[in-house]
This record gives structure tokens, C-alpha cells and sequence, in this order.
């Protein structure tokens, strides 16, 4: 009886605090899980893309560039965008670089026409692009530093690409889908500013006051029902068996 009484306060107390972030994690755990990931990427709204050769016509030799431009890359890219041939160079010190493969210099600003058209080239669907927007520093949403430009197409999704104003890329995609996700992920991880720490203080704390609830509760089930199976057998007319002295009410 003083096991079933402790039991029941632990459970009932501890279940106060923690309850709500159980809700949670069980609420958010249904929709990560009932909604298909490539779904959250926006994978559905992308066209897939024929591997192409890379055209070499007019490349500028990685040495004269460098050279130009006094530098000591400690890694050299050359790939194909939808502006044309780039290279992509890490210095030693300093962002990555991204340089026109056919001048050797940095490529003509993108303005928002052309980021319309390569995001509607790359999208997948019948929404329109009805706006494009230029992002002097990218939204924490893209995990992105830097400017970007912003497609907005006027699906039920509310898709957005993020466009590179560089080489014209598609880098990342977001929607309300995702955005509906990242809400429900941050509310599993407890950590609403970047939504990437999953071993802060808090979050270990809940998590361990919910193991106590549970196992708390497991000792209540256990008794509950060791007292129900005594009571079940005096009706049965059996013989009960001594519980030492855990049959009592609470």
C-alpha cells in the first residue's frame, strides 16, 4: 500500500510537469511520421534532371585564374550551372568563390526575371511563379548564409525555391509542409532557435522525468492489476493468495 501510494504521487506530480511535452513529442512523432520526408524536401516538386557533359568550350585554364586573382584555393570545383560553366574555389582563408569558368571573373548580377525563369525551368507542376525576391542575407530557414532571390510559386503548398545569385542554382526548397515539420521537429528536440541542439540540459531533463512517469506507471499497472487478479479469484470462489498486504484499497 505505501508502494502504491509513492508510486501514484511520483506518477501524478511528475506527470504535471513533463504531461504537455509528452503530448508533444507523441503528437509531433505522428505527423514526422505520417508525412514522407521527400515530401518535406520538396523532392515532388522538382523536375528530374538529364546528367549532361560538361561543355569545355572556352574554359579558362584553374591556373591562370587563380593566378589573376592571387590566390591559393585549397580546393577546386569546375561544374555545370544554368549560367554556364563555374569555378567553385576555397582559399585558404576567406567564403568559397564562385567564379565564371569562361572570363575567370564573377558572374553578371541575376536579376529577378532570370531567377524566375531557372526556378519555373527547375519546378515541377502547374502552380506559376508569381514572385521573386532578392535576400541580402538568406532566412534562417534556408541553413543558408548570404544573399539569395526567393521564388514564391502559388501552390497549395506555398513553395518556395532559393536561388543561388551566382550560378542561378536551385539550392534548397521550403514550404508549408516543411515549415509545418520544423515546428513539430523543434517542439520534439526543445530547441526553438535553430532547431539542431538535441542534447541540451532541457530536453535531457524531460526526457528523464518522462522515463520516471513511465515507470512509475508500470509499477501502478503491475499493482493494479496483481489486486485485480486477487479480487477475480475471491469471486471465482479460489483460494486468494497473500500480496503482503498490497490488496487494500488506495
Amino acid at each position: 500500500m505505501k508502494l502504491l501510494r509513492l508510486s501514484a504521487q511520483i506518477h501524478k506530480w511528475i506527470a504535471v510537469l513533463v504531461g504537455l511535452q509528452i503530448l508533444f513529442w507523441v503528437g509531433g512523432g505522428l505527423v514526422m511520421t505520417a508525412i514522407p520526408i521527400e515530401t518535406v524536401r520538396g523532392e515532388h516538386r522538382v523536375r528530374t534532371a538529364q546528367p549532361q557533359a560538361l561543355d569545355l568550350t572556352g574554359i579558362r585554364a584553374l591556373d591562370a585564374v587563380v593566378a589573376e586573382r592571387n590566390l591559393t584555393p585549397t580546393r577546386a570545383e569546375l561544374k555545370s550551372t544554368p549560367r554556364g560553366p563555374a569555378w567553385l574555389l576555397t582559399p585558404t582563408e576567406g567564403a568559397p568563390i564562385t567564379l565564371d569558368a569562361r572570363t575567370g571573373q564573377t558572374f553578371a548580377p541575376l536579376e529577378a526575371d532570370e531567377a524566375r525563369r531557372l526556378a519555373t525551368a527547375v519546378y515541377r507542376g502547374g502552380a506559376q511563379a508569381v514572385a521573386a525576391t532578392r535576400l541580402n542575407d538568406a532566412k534562417r530557414e534556408t541553413g543558408r548564409t548570404g544573399p539569395l532571390w526567393r521564388v514564391d510559386f502559388n501552390d497549395r503548398e506555398k513553395t518556395r525555391f532559393y536561388v543561388s545569385p551566382d550560378t542561378g542554382e536551385v539550392i534548397t526548397r521550403r514550404s508549408a509542409v516543411w515549415r509545418l515539420y520544423d515546428f513539430f521537429w523543434r517542439l520534439h528536440i526543445l530547441d526553438f532557435k535553430t532547431g539542431e541542439n538535441f542534447n541540451h540540459p532541457l530536453l535531457i531533463a524531460a526526457s528523464a522525468l518522462s522515463l520516471v512517469v513511465v515507470l512509475s506507471g508500470f509499477v501502478l499497472l503491475w499493482i493494479r492489476l496483481e489486486r485485480d487478479f486477487v479480487q477475480w479469484r475471491v469471486r471465482r470462489g479460489g483460494k486468494p493468495r497473500r500480496t503482503s498486504g498490497r490488496t487494500g484499497n488506495s
